[in-house]
């Protein structure tokens, strides 16, 4: 870029009132980065609106374009969301789509609003050491402190799913088996609007695996039912791992359903 460019322009006065400014093409890629930047640090937080298109493009010395572009993308990974008329909000794991997307165990029968929310039984919570697993999937160290709970999802009284989390303990200080049993939204709402904490992505492993004794006991099955094994890292922004999760699935009434595009 000529730097008596319109652009190199906009950028020095931008730097100059203290506005952080992409520093290299694309551009729209930049833009993303600045207002995720300002998603992490909570200067704009779940549920709540962000500056208008025309307001960022003037923030940030680009064109509307530009910040269209880099919007379009946030809202594809579902960390905004537009609203026709009514601009463009935070996305936050207390609406509907959003509490279903880490969730992929399907009724063969309706859907899961027919279905109901699943009643949830939290069977252990308690801080723990990480071994040498858990510490390398967390990014801690050996021997770091960890919170682990162990939960039942039922679905009809049915015991479906169990579900084993890691999660380190500094961001989730405070978090009991009361406070999790007390709260009645998804637990990643729990970890955005109590702890700070937002899940923007993650990987998953699925296998399938026999029960041992006490995931039989806990899910009622035969030692002999075949089980869907699915382990999670869970992140939030910067890709700094929060959460594994594993979780043992049984598929006598549900299925596992993901939708690829």
């Amino acid at each position: 870029m000529n730097n008596n460019s319109p652009m190199a322009d906009s950028s020095a006065a931008a730097v100059s009132a203290g506005v952080p400014t992409p520093a290299f093409s694309p551009l729209y890629q930049q833009i993303k980065g600045l207002i995720l930047q300002s998603l992490q640090s909570g200067e704009w937080k779940p549920a709540e609106s962000i500056p208008s298109e025309m307001e960022l493009a003037a923030r940030y010395r680009v064109s509307q374009g530009t910040v269209r572009k880099a919007i379009d993308e946030l809202a594809s990974d579902h960390l905004l969301v537009r609203r026709q008329g009514k601009g463009t909000f935070v996305a936050t794991h207390a609406e509907d789509h959003v509490q279903y997307r880490f969730l992929k165990l399907m009724p063969d029968r309706g859907d899961l609003d027919s279905e109901g929310p699943a009643q949830r039984d939290i069977v252990d919570c308690k801080r723990s050491r990480a071994n040498a697993d858990i510490a390398r999937a967390l990014a801690l160290r050996t021997g770091d402190a960890v919170l682990q709970v162990r939960r039942v999802l039922s679905f009809g009284n049915t015991p479906t799913i169990l579900e084993d989390l890691w999660l380190p303990a500094a961001p989730f200080k405070g978090l009991t088996a009361e406070r999790l049993a007390d709260y009645h939204g998804p637990m990643y709402a729990l970890f955005e609007t109590e702890f700070g904490v937002r899940m923007v992505r993650a990987d998953e492993k699925i296998r399938a695996v026999l029960p041992d004794a006490t995931q039989s006991q806990l899910l009622k099955v035969s030692p002999s039912t075949p089980l869907l094994s699915v382990e999670r890292v869970a992140y939030t922004y910067k890709d700094t791992p929060m959460e594994l999760r594993r979780g043992f699935y049984s598929t006598e009434n549900h299925h596992y359903r993901n939708a690829l595009s």
